[in-house]
């Protein structure tokens, strides 16, 4: 995303008592950006307060207020908005130790073109992607009653219309999908958005329970029903009267408890295990699989009538490699879920990071990334990004990104930065492979080891722990 590419064109705000500072900085930005200058942080303060800017380029050494002052106002004000501090070349330790204040990063007079543009693109793609993320799960909410379905691809979009038109009625839905990608989310989401809201969605995990007991489990059980049985229970069926039933994994159940359930599903009464009272119920079925419940039907292993009373309604989750541009929406929420959660200030996610999370085929879907995002938040340094080096080997080196490498295509990243990324992957890929034994892998290249050590330092190569 680059500037042109941003939704809006972003305003910023240049704070520097420096007359020409602020004009070589407006000639630098003006093309791209709605730049205003002021001289002094009361100023830059006045202006925040009534207008609204995306990003705040602030001078270290003012008089009257200097940038540390004049940058925890404005975080006091307006905590969201980034602020890239601008320094003397001798005073970057000061500007480095501002972004314990809240700053995102700094620049160093002189000003050079190229650098400010990326700091500051990066800035930027990083706060309309949190904006983005923000109103989707806003507008998803109000939508499905549900917020935490993050997503805005064209597949993703069509399951949200189902759940729409679903979560009004009272028909049996069946949601398939391969494991991670969030079919319970789905479920809650229809619940929440129902008439039945105020009664319990109860979830069943078909195959989390044994088999000799999920029958008591789903519909309760007399005292003296088998050993064991002290006292009379009540079924997730009758507790959820008014409610929602999810059934999870459902094609784990055994053929007998099928055709219990298709008897409730047909009359909705059932009996407990051990008595003879007939209880009826309202409650709505919603089943879920990553199984093809067709082919266990032709293999005789699940019931043709109650496949036909669950697929009422069917929704298909996508897996996460069909959902295009959904991947850095859900890696920055959990990167902003798991900072929260783990008192952490993990920057952002690079550029070249990115690439890598939107190539990769995610077998394990959003658990998968869920869970990849939160190893990196608890490797991770506080106010450094999380960078190419920080990725496991297995996601750098699946075979789709290897054959991708091999045939030169990379993206819009330029042929000097996808020679890098490939050649940091293969010396890193060549390493592993020889147990990290440096010569070993000089003699695999065709290197000289020094030359091998000089990559490693010039790639920035994390090989930490194994030297």
């Amino acid at each position: 995303m680059n500037a042109k590419e941003f939704p809006k064109q972003a305003r910023i705000l240049v704070v520097d008592d420096d007359k020409g500072a602020r004009e070589s900085l407006e000639e630098i930005l003006e093309d791209d950006y709605d730049v205003v200058c002021v001289e002094d942080g009361p100023s830059a303060l006045a202006r925040i307060k009534n207008e609204v800017f995306d990003l705040v380029l602030l001078d270290l050494v003012m008089p009257e207020m200097d940038g540390i002052e004049t940058l925890k106002r404005i975080k006091a004000h307006d905590k969201i908005i980034d602020v890239i501090i601008i320094s003397a070349t001798d005073r970057a330790r000061e500007a480095t130790a501002s972004i314990k204040t809240g700053a995102y990063d700094y620049i160093t007079k002189p000003f050079d073109h190229e650098t400010i543009l990326t700091v500051i693109e990066r800035a930027l793609q990083k706060r309309f992607l949190e904006q983005e993320v923000r109103y989707l799960r806003s507008e998803i909410a109000h939508r499905t009653g549900y917020t935490e379905i993050i997503g805005q691809s064209e597949s993703m979009n069509d399951v949200f219309d189902t759940i729409e038109k679903v979560a009004e009625t009272s028909s049996s839905v069946l949601i398939t999908g391969e494991s991670g990608t969030g079919k319970e989310l789905i479920a809650n989401a229809i619940h929440a958005r129902s008439p039945r809201v105020q009664k319990p969605l109860v979830a069943i995990n078909c195959a989390a329970i044994p088999s000799e007991l999920i029958e008591s489990e789903m519909f309760g059980h007399e005292k003296g029903a088998f050993t064991g049985a002290t006292s009379q229970s009540i079924g997730k069926f009758e507790f959820a009267n008014g409610g929602t039933i999810f059934l999870d994994e459902i094609s784990t159940l055994k053929m007998e408890l099928q055709a219990k359930l298709l008897r409730f599903l047909q009359e909705r009464e059932f009996t407990k295990v051990g008595g003879h009272r007939t209880i009826k119920v309202d409650v709505r079925i919603i089943a879920a699989t990553n199984t093809n419940l067709n082919d266990m039907i032709r293999e005789g292993r699940f019931r043709n009538d109650l496949y036909f009373r669950l697929n009422v309604i069917p929704i298909e989750v996508p897996p996460l490699r069909r959902r295009k541009g959904d991947i850095p929406l859900l890696a920055h929420y959990f990167l902003d879920k798991f900072n929260l959660q783990l008192n952490r200030r993990i920057k952002e996610i690079t550029n070249d990071v990115m690439d890598v999370l939107e190539a990769y085929p995610w077998p394990g879907n959003i658990r998968e990334l869920e869970n990849l995002i939160e190893r990196m938040v608890v490797l991770g340094s506080d106010d450094r990004p999380i960078e190419e080096k920080d990725l496991p080997f297995d996601l750098l080196f699946h075979g789709e990104l290897i054959e991708e490498a091999e045939k030169g295509v990379s993206g819009d990243r330029g042929l000097i930065n996808a020679c890098r990324s490939f050649e940091r992957r293969y010396i890193s890929l060549s390493l592993q492979k020889c147990n990290w034994n440096r010569a070993e892998a000089a003699r695999q290249l065709k290197i000289h080891r020094n030359t091998l050590i000089k990559k490693i330092k010039s790639l920035n190569l994390n090989v930490k722990g194994h030297e």
